[in-house]
């Protein structure tokens, strides 16, 4: 803050010493001079009443106008400096100035108030008894003549120094509160452009889960037809043919929910971008959450036709479902199938020739779904299906984003079981 005695000596300065601003200093050296000048010439005058050289009392002037420089760093000392001059009839512009400048700082108000009632009690002292030997009129006159010229020369400069010292303190107030606020804004931001990260991640984690679904249950039944296919293309030809065909029907499958899938993620994209833009602006981060955008997947009824394509490409595999179906959410009702087909694709690629067996319960407000398969029959061999190991790990994270609870393993029987439990609404 400016004009604030020992305060201005804080950190942040761009001018000499203790001033705040090169201006600053200029102004104060400007009425150090022009005070020192009056000073001076009132000295001529003091030196003359008190007795003596006149270059005694010039200089001493000089000294005191001065001093008027010092009013920033040190306001009272100043104004008890034009205080104790004044009986001499010297420094007008010292006076005036120092009282402006105690009120307008940090002074507290009881000092400011004591200051300003000795100054307006020595003007007016000192202007009474000058004018009482000059002036030839009634002592009432000269009261109310010194009275007015005591106010007049301590009132305005007090009361304007209160004024600017109230205005500057509020514009520094208000400029505390706008950087105050920038920086909440700033953090604002930064929340949501990491609400918009963490959203944008969740997003691209849920496409790789469904394409890795998706993919790798129909190639993985393509591979198996495929290698039925070799297997009896010499023997039976009409087999193998009809083998030949599902590959096929498989292959347009996956290509039209890959399709599907690109769709939605370039959907998704067109509305990443805008709420990009809103971040950045500290708009609220709940609106990030609206960037995810759930495409219309497959459903509990579509069960029947997954067990049909395994069975169709060699697999023993039962379908048991028990209860009666309730109106699940959707995205429950996609998981469910997801954690089944996973479940059959792992069957094909690790389990070939075992029996196989899919359980469905309605239990009202849940469904459970389990997947367990026997040991692998030892005289079928497998199709050489790839694993990338995300199977589990995919089916666990669907399963408990939405609540669920999840549990593989191997069985006693030498088999293995995945089952899953999850809420009728997704919360």
């Amino acid at each position: 803050m400016t004009m604030t005695g020992e305060k201005q000596g804080g950190e942040g300065r761009a001018g000499p010493l203790w001033w705040g601003r090169p201006r600053e200093a200029a102004l104060d050296v400007g009425l150090g001079v022009v005070s020192a000048a009056e000073c001076g010439f009132e000295g001529v005058a003091f030196a003359r009443e008190a007795g003596l050289p006149t270059a005694v009392g010039v200089g001493f002037g000089v000294l005191v106008g001065s001093m008027l420089v010092l009013r920033r760093r040190w306001p009272v000392a100043v104004v008890l400096l034009a205080l104790a001059v004044s009986p001499t009839a010297m420094g007008f512009l010292l006076g005036v100035v120092a009282l402006y400048t105690l009120a307008a700082s940090e002074v507290p108000r009881r000092i400011t108030v004591l200051l300003a009632v000795l100054s307006l009690t020595a003007t007016f002292a000192v202007t009474y008894v000058r004018t009482e030997g000059d002036v030839e009129a009634s002592g009432t006159y000269l009261l109310v003549l010194s009275g007015f010229i005591a106010i007049g020369l301590t009132a305005p400069p007090v009361l304007l120094g209160l004024y600017i010292g109230a205005r500057r303190r509020l514009m520094e107030s208000l400029q505390e509160r706008a950087d105050s606020l920038e920086r909440e804004l700033g953090l604002l931001a930064d929340r949501a452009e990491e609400r918009a990260e963490w959203a944008r991640q969740e997003e691209r984690t849920r496409i790789a889960r469904e394409m890795h679904d998706v993919v790798a249950h129909r190639v993985s039944l393509m591979v198996v037809h495929a290698a039925a296919v070799a297997a009896v293309a010499r023997k039976d030809p009409e087999k193998a043919a009809k083998n030949a065909a599902l590959v096929g029907d498989m292959g347009r499958q996956a290509l039209t929910e890959l399709r599907e899938m690109l769709g939605v993620l370039r959907a998704a994209e067109k509305q990443v971008q805008p709420v990009r833009a809103a971040a950045a602006a500290a708009v609220p981060v709940a609106l990030v959450a609206s960037v995810a955008v759930v495409e219309e997947g497959p459903t509990l009824a579509e069960l029947e036709v997954l067990v049909g394509q395994s069975r169709a490409a060699g697999m023993a595999v039962e379908l048991v479902v028990q209860g009666e179906a309730a109106g699940y959410a959707a995205d429950v009702e996609q998981t469910a199938y997801r954690v089944v087909q996973e479940a059959l694709t792992n069957c094909h690629k690790h389990a070939p020739g075992a029996r196989v067996t899919v359980r469905l319960a309605h239990r009202g407000d849940e469904v459970a779904m389990q997947v367990e398969n026997g040991p692998c029959d030892g005289e079928a061999k497998g199709a050489g299906l790839p694993s990338g190991g995300n199977g589990l790990v995919g089916m666990r994270e669907r399963v408990l984003g939405l609540g669920g609870v999840f549990v593989s393993g191997p069985t006693d029987a030498g088999g293995f079981r995945v089952s899953a439990v999850l809420p009728g609404r997704s919360g």
